[in-house]
């Protein structure tokens, strides 16, 4: 019998090990680097990264020798016959005699070496692949902001409705108690049935937002577990709090903080797009000059009635030639000055674009500033002003129940006090967002 239970002993301990190591314990930051690493969106940034590599390498290829190597196989099933003079053979003048020239059977094998010497389109698109290299690049640290962003944003929501669950069930009990109080009152005749009924709306309309804050808790961990790039089943831990957080968060100094436009990614990225746009135009005035090619080529070939080409008897006959292709475009009918007058104009597009948002990320970070300042404003306000609602609510509870005020005026004081307890604990997952936006718009780089 003891060694039955021991074994069962050892069983649920093993399942609960299994359990807990199927749960995933994450601080904030820890999220925020678990996310670059799995979140979906930054995966991709990544084969991007990868594939822009392959992209440069590819584009380099083009200036390097190429090597090809052939071989032509030709079987006759019926000749074809030419027509020769008769004369030539002894015959009539006048008359033709049909035969048959060559072997049944031809095959021939080549290798071909060729190199482009010169091309203007070549070398703009070596610079090309270098700068959708760059862009890709960028894209991946664009990418990885976001994703900041995002992840600090889903956990601070998992916070808030936990801390909003807590404060729920506190009010829920609260109210319950205050109900089975006024309740007995009543029974004893000493208050109206309306402040027992007045108390149960406010009690079923706690139980309400409780019931629903329990299912956004479950779709928030869902939402969390999308931004860090796992399955939404996945079973979490939060190691933070929503307090810690706030008081974590709460860096003034960022309000000083210099912006520097040109190391934006945005502006960075402008400017890369602008640099694409200068390649392009380049490309187009490229097409108008020469370009020069080279090759080698050596081979054989064989002749015979049967396929004998693999076998000693047969014989090869070698060849080689070598040659040079320069290619000069002369006229277009003004084309390629359409195709220039293009690009240019894509090209002042881009500068036009690249002001725009310069301009744009300096209303941007001062908005960040303010919005964040102003969070840090609201979270002080909205402490001190949960704490007199706080003490409203119980001085009405004392006269409510020693008779010297009406259900109605409790019922004031309770929900001032559930609504300052919504902006208290709005205001602090303010403080945790704005923060995040306000990182992003001076572009401060992901510890």
């Amino acid at each position: 019998m003891r060694k039955y239970i021991f074994h069962v002993f050892i069983l649920f301990l093993s399942c609960g090990v299994f359990a807990q190591q199927k749960e995933l314990h994450l601080s904030m930051q820890d999220a925020i680097d678990y996310a670059l690493k799995n979140n979906y969106d930054n995966k991709i940034a990544a084969k991007n990264i990868e594939a822009a590599k392959e992209r440069k390498w590819e584009t380099t290829t083009i200036g390097l020798p190429q090597i090809d190597g052939k071989v032509d196989y030709q079987n006759w099933l019926k000749q074809q016959v030419q027509l020769l003079p008769a004369e030539l053979a002894g015959g009539a003048p006048g008359t033709f005699v049909p035969v048959r020239f060559g072997t049944k059977q031809t095959m021939n094998a080549s290798v071909t070496l060729r190199q482009l010497i010169f091309d203007g389109s070549y070398l703009v698109g070596l610079q090309s692949a270098r700068t959708y290299l760059k862009i890709s690049e960028q894209s991946k640290e664009k990418t990885a902001l976001a994703t900041r962003e995002a992840v600090i944003n889903a956990y601070g929501n998992v916070l808030l409705i936990e801390k909003s669950i807590g404060i729920l069930e506190n009010n829920r009990q609260n109210l319950q108690k205050n109900l089975d109080e006024t309740q007995k009152i009543y029974d004893n005749g000493l208050t109206e049935l309306e402040n027992v009924e007045q108390l149960q709306i406010t009690l079923a309309n706690v139980e309400n937002n409780l019931n629903n804050a329990k299912r956004m808790k479950a779709i928030s961990y869902k939402m969390l577990n999308i931004a860090l790039g796992n399955k939404i089943e996945k079973q979490l831990v939060l190691t933070d709090d929503l307090d810690s957080l706030v008081l974590a968060n709460t860096d003034l100094s960022l309000l000083t903080k210099v912006f520097d436009v040109e190391k934006h990614i945005d502006y960075r990225m402008a400017d890369n797009d602008r640099e694409s746009k200068r390649l392009l135009m380049r490309l187009e005035q490229s097409k108008a000059l020469p370009s020069l090619s080279a090759f080698v080529n050596y081979g054989a070939n064989a002749n015979s009635n049967e396929f004998e080409f693999f076998s000693s008897k047969s014989k090869w006959f070698d060849y080689s030639m070598f040659g040079v292709s320069l290619n000069v475009p002369i006229f277009s009918s003004f084309g390629r000055r359409s195709k220039t007058a293009r690009a240019r104009i894509e090209l002042e597009n881009a500068d036009i674009r690249r002001e725009e948002i310069r301009q744009k990320l300096n209303l941007q970070a001062e908005s960040a500033k303010s919005e964040y300042q102003l969070s840090i404003e609201n979270y002080e306000t909205a402490k001190k002003n949960l704490g007199l609602a706080e003490r409203i609510e119980k001085k009405q509870q004392v006269k409510f129940f020693e008779g010297l005020s009406s259900s109605f005026d409790l019922l004031q004081a309770q929900n001032q006090l559930y609504s300052q307890q919504n902006g208290y604990m709005q205001s602090m997952l303010e403080v945790i967002a704005k923060k995040a936006k306000l990182e992003n718009a001076l572009n401060i780089p992901i510890k």
